[in-house]
């Protein structure tokens, strides 16, 4: 082969993969020949560097600088170091770049432009806005092959006021109106979160290609606004631009988050019309839209229909669990397993999410020996999740140890701890946690204060709460949030200062919500206010007419007060528009198989020995002295059957089950989907003291821990 063969041009793709081939055994050669007899000419080693560029090929690139070196060929030579500086930029050594590029006497902008791609593109962002200015500084002209990697370095940064004097600057060279340069400000705006400016950019621009409206969407969908990426969608759809699958990715993620199942629907005809079923990332954001929507009979017919990889799994695990049914949600990640798909982080937080629904912590615990045996449990963010799922189990104990023993501990993680403590009712350990975060300039955000004032609320710490909750706007300059007012109204309400409760919801700087006139109602249900529950109650009707817990609640104050015509009348109403109750249910894990047990449920297998060992317990509870309070049984029939409806609730159920099935001394463990009602309280903690039993209860509001006949909850929930 000689020098002359190689510097053919080639005209067609087979030539081309012929002349690639010559020169990959060439460049082998000369690892195994001396350098002197196979002296390579300045622009046939331009040429191998070229190539080796182009096609990344480090290791080829190395043996030609050898070579280079060998042959005196790189001496005073700026062509060949310019190429080489370039070769390794591309790359990504930027080191190696970087020396030869300093040895460079005469730099042109092709030089500098390649060091600033470099640096761009390999993480150095700072390095390459550096070289940017020193470029201006000596004079060379920055062109469109430089402003697109320096604003990708801005974007990078998420440096806006850099990216808007680099703008200023390209107005100037009249460089605005290129296609490439035009796209690189969208994006670099779309990074720093304004989306004013790449907004105001994108509509300034002559010509927009499909990068423009995709970054467009995409930035609006990354940045909290999916009606903004809807909105671009359809103006793209009607300009005649045809959406690729890049665009699909983006916007149906917006869909989900808008919760346009119609849209989703539309999108999923247009992909099959299109073939883009093939692409398993648009499948994904397919089966993510659904998911979102609670459409989980579609998300599982495409899941079975199409290839799926983790993130596939990880939209069925963590779609089941949002929409409730966690069983489900454990089961594909069993499936999931057994196939041998590998988990990542997001399918532990999903599958630990679906644990502590249910109370599933002999499920959950073996999630952790798996996490430890895969070394995902020492990352934050897993971390959280399993210290959260532990709270949520009732284990506060081995939260806190999770919590303790990891070795990073972000803002999520403080306040996970602090909403931990909150849900057991340890108030006091909850602000000491707070404080602890705030010793170590741990700057608060919402969440936080929400999870610290909802601890307060548990524990009825109203001074406490107070002073919280005014530092927040007074201290921390921050604007006080619906959910901060939720919490000072249930504080307030639960500890019966119902007018400073609802003066509080009055003088609101936001709208009040549902949730804050339905925790008021709750308050005067408890402290038996009908006039305040009345107005609190129809402010709940008007904004959620189709939530049946306000109707209830008044319903419920009604009937404590006997007002049975008012009763009828309010159950007429929910009647009437196709209100239903959520039926009360309750979870019990036993050989981490989770059973559930609803009101009066006779199902289960062992249900003939569950209402045996109720009426026993029964007899014995009243022979301790025990005497049912059937205030909470909101039905006007005599006392008997009221009675006889409190001892078919599901919780007793759950226990009795427990009772039977585990040995004495153990902990029981239920989880109940709504408020623990007080004959039930009352008969818990019998049983903990005349069986010696710890029972600890999770209902929709917090935790009882029962023992020796007393309630971590002190009667206060």
């Amino acid at each position: 082969m000689n020098g002359a063969l190689l510097l053919k041009p080639f005209k067609t793709h087979q030539r081309k993969l012929q002349y690639f081939l010559q020169i990959d055994s060439y460049t082998s050669q000369l690892t195994k020949e001396k350098a002197q007899t196979h002296s390579l000419t300045s622009l046939q080693c331009g040429t191998l560097l070229q190539l080796f560029t182009n096609s990344k090929s480090y290791h080829k690139g190395k043996q030609l600088h050898a070579h280079m070196i060998s042959s005196g060929l790189l001496v005073e030579n700026t062509y060949l170091n310019t190429k080489l500086s370039s070769f390794y930029a591309i790359c990504g050594n930027m080191s190696e770049a970087r020396i030869i590029f300093n040895d460079i006497i005469l730099k042109n902008s092709f030089s500098l432009n390649c060091m600033i791609r470099g640096y761009a593109c390999n993480g150095f962002s700072l390095d390459s806005l550096a070289l940017y200015r020193e470029m201006l500084f000596f004079g060379q002209k920055a062109d469109n092959f430089t402003y697109p990697f320096v604003l990708k370095a801005c974007g990078d940064l998420l440096d806006v006021e850099i990216g808007r004097k680099i703008h200023s600057e390209i107005v100037i060279r009249g460089l605005e109106s290129d296609i490439y340069v035009g796209n690189s400000l969208l994006s670099m705006y779309s990074k720093c979160r304004d989306m004013e400016a790449a907004r105001k950019m994108f509509d300034r621009m002559p010509i927009r290609d499909l990068t423009s409206w995709n970054t467009m969407i995409s930035g609006y969908t990354k940045n909290g606004n999916p009606e903004g990426a809807l909105l671009i969608f359809s103006l793209m759809s009607r300009s005649g631009e045809r959406a690729d699958c890049a665009t699909l990715v983006t916007v149906l993620p917006a869909c989900a988050n808008m919760r346009a199942w119609k849209l989703g629907r539309q999108m999923h005809g247009y992909i099959i019309r299109n073939n883009y079923g093939l692409h398993i990332s648009v499948i994904n954001s397919l089966i993510y839209v659904y998911c979102n929507c609670n459409f989980m009979v579609y998300a599982r017919w495409l899941f079975e229909k199409y290839e799926r990889d983790t993130v596939s799994w990880n939209s069925m695990i963590l779609g089941y669990a949002k929409s409730g049914d966690a069983f489900e949600s454990l089961r594909h990640f069993n499936q999931m397993l057994s196939e041998g798909i590998e988990p990542d982080q997001v399918t532990f937080i999903a599958v630990l999410g679906a644990c502590d629904q249910i109370t599933a912590l002999q499920f959950g615990m073996s999630v952790h020996a798996f996490l430890t045996r895969k070394g995902f449990s020492v990352h934050t963010i897993v971390g959280t999740a399993l210290g959260n799922l532990y709270a949520k189990c009732g284990r506060l104990g081995c939260s806190c140890q999770v919590f303790e023993e990891m070795p990073e501990k972000n803002l999520i993680s403080w306040s996970a701890m602090i909403a931990a403590y909150g849900l057991h009712g340890k108030g006091r350990e909850a602000i000491a946690v707070f404080n602890q975060m705030k010793a170590m300039n741990i700057r608060p955000d919402e969440v936080t204060f929400t999870s610290v004032l909802s601890a307060c609320s548990h524990a009825g710490l109203v001074n406490e709460g107070c002073d919280i909750f005014y530092k927040i706007a007074k201290e921390y300059d921050m604007e006080r949030k619906v959910e901060h007012y939720s919490c000072m109204v249930d504080l307030l309400g639960r500890a019966g200062r119902l007018d400073e409760a609802y003066k509080l919801i009055k003088t609101m700087e936001v709208k009040p919500t549902h949730d804050i006139w339905a925790s008021l109602l709750f308050a005067c249900r408890v402290h038996h206010n009908v006039k305040l529950a009345e107005i609190a109650a129809l402010n709940a009707f008007d904004l959620n007419p189709k939530a049946v817990v306000p109707y209830i609640s008044l319903s419920n104050i009604y009937a404590v007060e006997k007002r049975w015509d008012d009763v009828e009348r309010v159950r007429a109403i929910v009647r009437s528009k196709g209100l239903k109750k959520q039926p009360g249910c309750s979870y019990v894990e036993l050989e981490k198989v989770v059973h559930c047990f609803s009101v009066g449920d006779k199902s289960h297998p062992q249900s003939e020995s569950i209402y045996s060992k109720l009426e026993d317990l029964h007899w014995q509870l009243k022979e301790a002295g025990y005497t049912p309070d059937t205030s909470s049984v909101l039905y006007d029939v005599n006392e008997e059957v009221k009675e006889k409806m409190l001892w078919d609730h599901s919780e007793r159920l759950a226990i009795a089950f427990a009772l039977i099935n585990t040995a004495p001394r153990t902990v029981i463990t239920i989880t109940k989907n709504l408020r623990i009602c007080c004959d039930c309280h009352t008969v818990t903690k019998l049983i903990s003291k005349h069986l010696g039993r710890e029972i600890i209860m999770r209902d929709a509001h917090r935790f009882h821990h029962f023992k020796n006949g007393i309630c971590s909850c002190g009667d206060y929930w």
